[in-house]
């Protein structure tokens, strides 16, 4: 496998995969140092900067309440509550992304954690005091291992997927769950999360079966693949988003705009330089620092506010991923390497240490406010950061609703 730099001036991070760093199936990344300085922040962009728990508890309700499926750790609630809306009750049945939602929600979010099949709309009634037609906005993420093009995708459907819990879901079937709940809570909007997989292939099939139920249950419904490099996310992460009204309100669906700028890995992390990656198939790329880019990190300067804490998991010195990195430091070529570490086969690095991002420095590249808690070992805390849609980019979509669609019907908002 051949290897390259990348220079971290004007990309984002590449996705950040739920099993770690990647796997067999993903490159193998490093940090190193092209010896180039710093460069100042670009003056068109306001510098990024993903707002503190602390402060998103404090701003002002906009009046709007969210009922969320399948909601992980928490990032498109923290999304929704960036943009001001209360989210009143979700529900997560993996006992791992439990303990952080519960960590970071509202005392006054009730928390179901049964499967979705057993939840019916009379549950989140009573539990939020709401009626059939009330709820502002329904959410769902579904899970997208199925669809993922990552993944297996369709060699691997009808095959139930077994959580560390040792329940079992047959995940491409879930989509449907949701669209029921959504019938009989009727809400005035609604926002369906997936991977961008889910449009291309053979999954093609499955997308336009869940359109045409989320439309034909009473909404006007639009999709668009949306990159969250383009909202405010120093990483390129393509969903697929739906986006519905319902046909009593009169209104169209609305997607939000992509911003006049990226934000780089730099911007986020602003001490890295340039990022290695390897290929295969004899090929390398060098990626500069002031764009998004995939997954990357390194030790934060003092007084930047993140927690100096590196875990032990991070270093990568007993990995195969190690010995690529000290024949790039000698300018050698590395031979192909894929191993089943904790985290999947990449590594990162300084160019004085061995080893991969710390989970402070995942929550800067996800979007995630850096009080935002995480629960669970260094692995489960990479999966929930991989697995979550990115806070900031379900703002921008949660602040379109609410400002073109929501406070258009609502009365008094």
């Amino acid at each position: 496998m051949a290897h390259g730099r990348i220079n971290c001036d004007r990309e984002p991070c590449p996705a950040i995969m739920a099993g770690g760093l990647g796997g067999g199936n993903c490159s193998q990344y490093w940090l190193s140092d092209d010896g180039e300085p710093v460069k100042t922040a670009v003056a068109d962009k306001p510098p990024y900067r993903v707002p503190l728990m602390s402060e998103i508890v404090a701003l002002p309700w906009n009046c709007f309440k969210v009922a969320s499926t399948f909601s992980g750790a928490g990032g498109s609630c923290t999304g929704y509550r960036m943009a001001g809306f209360k989210v009143v009750w979700a529900n997560e049945f993996v006992p791992a992304a439990q303990a952080s939602y519960k960590a970071n929600a509202a005392a006054d979010c009730h928390l179901d954690c049964r499967d979705i099949k057993f939840v019916q709309p009379a549950d989140i009634f009573a539990a939020t005091g709401l009626k059939q037609g009330e709820l502002d906005l329904f959410d769902g993420s579904p899970p997208c291992q199925a669809f993922s093009t990552a993944g297996k995708r369709e060699k691997g459907w009808g095959k139930a997927k077994t959580y560390e819990h040792g329940a079992k879901q047959c995940n491409e079937t879930l989509f449907s769950e949701y669209i029921r709940l959504l019938r009989g809570l009727m809400p005035r909007t609604f926002v369906a999360e997936n991977v961008s997989g889910l449009v291309k292939g053979t999954a093609k099939g499955y997308f336009l079966e869940i359109l045409r139920d989320l439309k034909a249950s009473g909404y006007r419904v639009t999709c668009k693949v949306l990159d969250a490099k383009w909202l405010g996310v120093p990483q390129s992460r393509q969903r697929t988003i739906f986006v519905g009204v319902r046909e009593d309100l009169g209104m169209d669906p609305v997607h939000p705009k992509p911003l006049p700028y990226l934000y780089s890995v730099r911007d986020a992390l602003p001490w890295i330089t340039t990022i290695g990656i390897s290929k295969g198939f004899g090929q390398a790329e060098q990626v500069a620092s002031d764009r998004p880019y995939h997954t990357v990190g390194t030790a934060p300067q003092q007084g930047d506010g993140l927690a100096r804490f590196v875990e032990a998991e991070t270093d990568i010195s007993r990995y195969a991923i190690g010995g690529e990195w000290d024949k790039l430091k000698e300018g050698e070529p590395c031979p192909t390497v894929t191993t089943k570490s904790i985290s999947g086969a990449a590594g990162v690095c300084r160019p004085t240490e061995k080893r991969k991002f710390t989970i402070a420095e995942l929550k800067r590249i996800c979007a995630f406010p850096d009080d935002f808690i995480l629960c669970g070992s260094y692995a489960q805390q990479w999966e929930r950061l991989g697995n979550s849609v990115p806070p900031v980019m379900m703002r921008h979509i949660a602040e379109t609703i609410r400002d073109k669609v929501l406070r258009c019907v609502v009365p008094g908002s």
